[in-house]
């Protein structure tokens, strides 16, 4: 076999690779849909049947929080995608610069929601408190789903913020480059999903009222 043909062969296995890498990413984020979209249904159902109650309790929501943290989540996007474009186009240092952007990015989101959490719970709206237990069945019932829904998000937020801080390692080694990408294409995947369920979970506990 010639060099040339070693090398044909060498370029074929790498995109068959990349493609399953890239098919097995988007197999993953379906099954993390499915989760959130089991919890969307729950909340659907509980909202439906105590709306009165669920618009009382999202009046106690800080907006202006919510608001701030939508505008990180939806610029940490960007920074995501723009260090995929600067690898690609073989500039690492700037590639480096927005990956590093993104996970401060993530970073100011988790301090704003444990701000917010800790308000909540100053207020004595947490799960079991005797101020909550309380209030009506449906407020009790929206600061369960508000907890359960919000903290599974700040969890993936914490794993894709890690999952870029392990890109950024391989991105400063030299692993990822401009024709290795596939793995920080793969992170910068779920980092928009983590993007997407925010967008969602934000008209429903801040914007109901």
């Amino acid at each position: 076999m010639s060099s040339q043909e070693h090398t044909e062969v060498m370029h074929e296995h790498v995109h068959r690779d990349d493609i399953a890498s890239r098919m097995g990413m988007w197999l993953f984020l379906f099954t993390e849909l499915l989760l959130f979209g089991g919890l969307f249904f729950i909340y659907s159902v509980y909202r439906y049947t105590n709306q009165a109650a669920f618009h009382l309790a999202a009046k106690e929501m800080n907006i202006v929080v919510g608001t701030f943290n939508t505008a990180i989540l939806l610029t940490s996007s960007l920074t995501i995608a723009l260090s995929i474009t600067a690898i690609q186009k073989n500039n690492k240092k700037l590639s480096i610069f927005f990956q590093g952007v993104t996970i401060l990015m993530a970073i100011w989101f988790l301090i704003n929601k444990y701000f917010e959490w800790s308000a909540e719970f100053y207020r004595g709206n947490f799960p079991g408190s005797e101020v909550l237990l309380a209030k009506d069945k449906g407020q009790i019932l929206f600061y369960g789903l508000y907890y359960t829904m919000t903290g599974l998000h700040g969890l993936h937020v914490i794993i894709g913020a890690t999952l870029i801080a392990v890109m950024m390692r391989l991105t400063i080694k030299g692993k990822i480059n401009q024709h290795t990408f596939v793995k920080l294409e793969a992170a910068g995947l779920y980092w928009h999903l983590v993007d997407i369920i925010w967008i969602f979970l934000f008209p429903l506990f801040y914007l109901i009222t």
